[in-house]
């Protein structure tokens, strides 16, 4: 498979995805009835411009506070971002996708109502996780993406979740080479144990050797001194906690951060 479509989706080889993390919303155990929606949808539009003034090449919506997360996400939950991300529709100025946490399905009937270019979920593999058991149904969500008319929505596929582990001991070689093969991926990502933790660079180019016609992408934990390595490896990277100020999970993006960050990725590129 081409890796040219990476250029056309983001407008960039090696792109840096930026997360924008939406705080607790209704129904929500966090969400914070005082302040409403309202503080939810500011603090979304402070991050979003913080990303894009900074550089960024994309960004993509998630319910990162939704903590706890579930496995089938709630109606609620879907409406908001759909809210949200409509919205601030007008202020996007970078390709865009969403992210459910943790529902393939959710995400996909998000990207078809917003026009999201890409979606990120776990769609392969039985887990023991946080959550619970963690099952998949990868066939049924691609039939699903066809149904809704989201055939042109790039399915990311997490093969490492965060917070869980495969139920079964595999060599990630072997995930990676019968995911391909059997679910055609857009993209594979592979991330550390949690957001902030960083992705282990071998694990990433065990990944990127067996399957070097799909694209690979490092997950989490990148930083200004380390993404060099991992673009050296992968073809792209999701960037959420080195954003935020200080570097903490919990804080708003810091806009400097992000400009110095991707003036790295920039020169890193400029070299290539």
């Amino acid at each position: 498979m081409s890796l040219s479509w990476i250029k056309d989706v983001y407008g960039t080889e090696k792109p840096i995805i930026a997360m924008c993390h939406l705080q607790a919303m209704p129904g929500d155990p966090y969400y914070d009835k005082g302040k409403g929606m309202k503080d939810v949808l500011d603090k979304a539009r402070h991050d979003l411009l913080a990303l894009q003034n900074g550089g960024v090449d994309a960004v993509m919506f998630s319910n990162e506070f939704s903590l706890p997360y579930l496995t089938k996400v709630r109606t609620e939950t879907v409406a908001c971002m759909a809210r949200i991300i409509g919205e601030l529709k007008d202020e996007i100025s970078v390709p865009f996708g969403v992210n459910c946490l943790w529902d393939p399905i959710a995400s996909l009937d998000l990207a078809a109502a917003t026009d999201a270019k890409f979606i990120r979920e776990i769609f392969t593999g039985v887990y023991a996780s946080d959550f619970g058991l963690w099952n998949t149904n990868c066939g049924e969500v691609v039939r699903h993406q066809h149904e809704i008319g989201a055939e042109n929505v790039r399915l990311m596929f997490n093969i490492v979740p965060e917070a869980a582990q495969y139920l079964v001991d595999r060599p990630i070689e072997s995930i990676a080479k019968t995911t391909v093969f059997n679910c055609r991926p857009d993209v594979l990502c592979v991330s550390g144990a949690t957001a902030g933790s960083a992705t282990n660079p071998e694990i990433l180019e065990k990944v990127k050797k067996t399957v070097p016609e799909t694209a690979v992408f490092a997950n989490t934990g990148c930083r200004v001194n380390t993404i060099e390595k991992f673009l050296s490896i992968a073809d792209g990277a999701v960037v959420g906690t080195t954003f935020k100020i200080d570097g903490k999970f919990e804080n708003l993006t810091d806009e400097a951060r992000v400009r110095e960050f991707m003036d790295t990725v920039k020169a890193f590129r400029d070299r290539k």
